[in-house]
């Protein structure tokens, strides 16, 4: 009984947050005052992402950048915080316009952000392309997934890291978060991230999508494995949100299921959580944690993750791999960019 309702906690909104044990306990209210610290989120505009940028602000975060896509979304955001918060809270933003599919992109991105501000105290890696079908980033013609979730977040947290680092030095407590999924244990059991035709393979929306999860993790793993050992002010964690009622969850699904997904879409209705539901252990992770290299799932409950989640040869191949194809992809202009964790 106490299992069922730990993964009604873990999943379900409503009530069943408070199925939670005891020792995973933790809510929206709970989280610090931020007042000096930066923040980074990737996605922070909408869904999952405007719950932590929200946050973010309600707590008194000194300056908050958003990496998102579309224009029109980011300011729907920032006047929503405007009419709620007040101008003050709208001028901490800073809205950046960036695909994260496109390294180069990327990465210019990551160096703009480094000249804008000394320190940076939490990151926040939560854009993604959701469960979709099989596309190709038209930059560099690896899977979109991939590209997006787990490629484009190694190169911006890559070209980050010393100002990271730099951060954690100066006796900060610096926090990365890397959102993930349970349903990065629907990877492919074949899955050795060995080729890039492996990577490029198609297995399907739901199993694309699981594999990015996946790899999310593992990159999670891998900096605190690798970065928190140097660093130990530095605090890298994985994440699980739940089932949130995101345009993922609504719209996008149908892209890919364009029948099933509407089982998605109004038969869970009832059932998702919010956006402020959905960032409480990112929330979590981002501020109040104080251990590394774990896997967090709502409301603060540390689980174990599958079998690949904790192969570290896995995790080893995956980043050997992703550092040789960023490398490949993204030709001399970008050559050198630092893949690396400490």
């Amino acid at each position: 009984m106490n299992a069922i309702k730990t993964t009604l906690a873990e999943n379900l909104g409503g009530i069943a947050g408070s199925f939670a044990p005891q020792s995973g306990k933790f809510s929206l209210e709970e989280v610090p005052q931020l007042d000096g610290k930066v923040a980074l989120v990737t996605g922070g505009s909408e869904g999952i992402g405007y719950g932590c940028t929200h946050t973010l602000l309600s707590k008194n975060v000194s300056k908050l950048f958003i990496i998102s896509l579309s224009k029109d979304i980011a300011d729907d955001a920032i006047n929503a915080i405007r009419e709620e918060m007040g101008e003050a809270s709208a001028k901490k933003v800073r809205w950046l316009s960036c695909d994260l599919s496109d390294w180069n992109a990327t990465g210019k991105i990551a160096q703009q952000i480094a000249g804008e501000t000394d320190r940076l105290d939490i990151l926040i890696n939560g854009a993604a392309r959701g469960i979709m079908s099989y596309q190709e980033a038209p930059t560099n013609g690896i899977d979109q997934h991939l590209a997006t979730n787990h490629f484009g977040h190694v190169v911006l947290t890559s070209h980050l890291l010393p100002l990271l680092e730099k951060t954690a030095d100066a006796g900060n407590t610096v926090r990365v978060v890397c959102i993930s999924s349970n349903l990065h244990e629907s990877t492919p059991k074949e899955t050795q991230f060995a080729s890039i035709e492996e990577i490029n393979k198609d297995y399907g929306p739901n199993a694309q999508y699981a594999r990015s999860k996946l790899a999310n993790l593992l990159y999670a793993k891998y900096l605190a494995r690798h970065a928190s050992s140097a660093h130990p002010n530095l605090l890298v964690n994985a994440i699980h949100p739940g089932i949130v009622e995101t345009r993922q969850t609504s719209e996008h699904i149908l892209e890919a299921y364009p029948l099933g997904g509407y089982a998605m879409k109004y038969g869970m209705a009832l059932f998702k959580k919010t956006q402020f539901e959905g960032c409480v252990s990112t929330m979590f992770a981002a501020t109040t944690t104080t251990n590394t290299g774990q896997y967090i799932c709502p409301p603060a409950i540390v689980e174990k993750g599958s079998d690949k989640a904790n192969d570290m040869e896995l995790m080893e191949q995956l980043m050997k791999i992703t550092k040789e194809i960023v490398e490949q992809k993204t030709g001399a202009e970008e050559k050198g960019c630092p893949m690396r964790a400490a």
